[in-house]
C-alpha cells in the first residue's frame, strides 16, 4: 500500500470513503495515535485520488452525475484490461475443466506429468525422461490446469484471481506469467518427486502468487500490493493442517503438499527478491 496523507483522528472521512469506493479507487484507512493514514493500493491512480482529496478540502460534492459515472465504467475499466493474464488463465482451466467433463480421461492422460495408459488391466505410467526425450515438454506445467472437482477448481480460481490481478496491474502481464510458469514447474517437479504422477491443480501457484505479494506488501509497501494478514496465517495454515495426520480423517487426505511447498518457495524467493529492488529504487 502507497500512504498518501495524515488527518486528524476526529476527522469525518465518511464522504470521502464513500467517493473513493464510488470512483473504484482501492485505498485503506488506518489509525495511528492521533491520526488516521490514508493509504492507495494502486500507485497510478494517485492523481485521480489527488482531485478528489482536493474536492473534499474545498466541501464541493463528490459524487459524480450519473451519465460521467457510466461512462468511466468502459471496458478500458473491465476485468480484462486490467489483467488479461490472469483472465486468459482462468478461462484455460475453466476449459480443460469443460472438456474434461466431455472426454473425460483422454483429457487427464493428456496432460499429466508423464503418459498415463491401461495395458490389459494394468496402469502403465511412463517416466519422466523419456516423456522429455519425446518432445512433451508442456507436461513439465499442464497439471497445474488440471482440476478434479468444482470446489477445487472454485478455491484455486479465486486465489488466482486475487492475487494475480494485483501482480499483473502492478508489475506488468510478463511477471504474473513468468512465477506462473515458474512455479508451475517447481510445484510440479516437487510433486513429482514423491513418486506420485497423477496430480494436478493451479493451488501451487496460487501459493507461488501468495508468496510473493505477501513480501512485496511487507518489505516495499510503497509498490501497492497489499495482502490481509489474516489471510496468509489461513492460507500457511491450512497448509500446514493438510499435511497432519489430522486432515485424512475429514477428507483432505490426498492433497499435493509438495507442491504447494514447491510454488510457496518460488513466490517467497521471487518475492524477496523483487522487493530488494523495489526497497533501492
Amino acid at each position: 500500500m502507497y500512504k498518501v496523507l495524515e488527518l486528524p483522528r476526529d476527522t469525518d472521512t465518511r464522504a470521502l470513503r464513500k467517493a473513493l469506493w464510488a470512483e473504484r479507487i482501492g485505498h485503506r484507512f488506518t489509525e495511528e495515535g492521533n491520526v488516521q493514514v490514508l493509504w492507495l493500493a494502486d500507485p497510478r491512480q494517485h492523481q485521480e485520488l489527488l482531485q478528489l482529496l482536493t474536492r473534499w478540502e474545498r466541501g464541493e460534492t463528490l459524487q459524480r452525475p450519473t451519465g460521467q459515472r457510466r461512462a468511466r465504467r468502459n471496458w478500458q475499466q473491465s476485468p480484462l484490461a486490467e489483467a488479461p493474464v490472469a483472465v486468459m488463465l482462468i478461462g484455460l482451466c475453466l476449459a480443460v475443466f469443460a472438456i474434461m467433463a466431455i472426454l473425460g480421461d483422454l483429457v487427464i492422460a493428456a496432460m499429466t506429468i508423464t503418459p498415463l495408459g491401461v495395458v490389459g488391466n494394468t496402469l502403465s505410467v511412463g517416466t519422466l525422461g523419456d516423456t522429455l526425450a519425446s518432445g512433451q515438454i508442456w507436461r513439465l506445467v499442464s497439471p497445474a490446469f488440471l482440476h478434479f472437482g468444482w470446489m477445487h477448481l472454485i478455491f484455486n480460481m479465486l486465489w488466482l484471481w486475487y492475487f494475480g490481478r494485483q501482480i499483473e496491474a502492478l508489475q506488468g502481464a510478463w511477471r504474473l506469467l513468468g512465477i506462473v510458469m515458474v512455479s508451475a514447474l517447481i510445484s510440479n517437479l516437487a510433486q513429482y518427486a514423491t513418486g506420485t504422477v497423477l496430480f494436478g491443480g493451479m493451488s501451487g501457484v496460487d501459493y507461488a502468487l501468495l508468496g510473493y505479494v505477501w513480501l512485496m506488501s511487507r518489505r516495499a509497501p510503497r509498490s501497492g500490493f497489499f495482502v490481509p494478514q489474516m489471510l496468509v496465517v489461513f492460507m500457511l495454515g491450512w497448509m500446514v493442517f493438510t499435511m497432519t495426520d489430522f486432515a485424512e480423517p475429514i477428507g483432505f487426505g490426498n492433497v499435493a503438499n509438495e507442491a504447494h511447498l514447491g510454488g510457496l518457495l518460488v513466490g517467497l524467493v521471487w518475492g524477496w527478491l523483487a522487493s530488494g529492488r523495489a526497497r533501492r529504487a
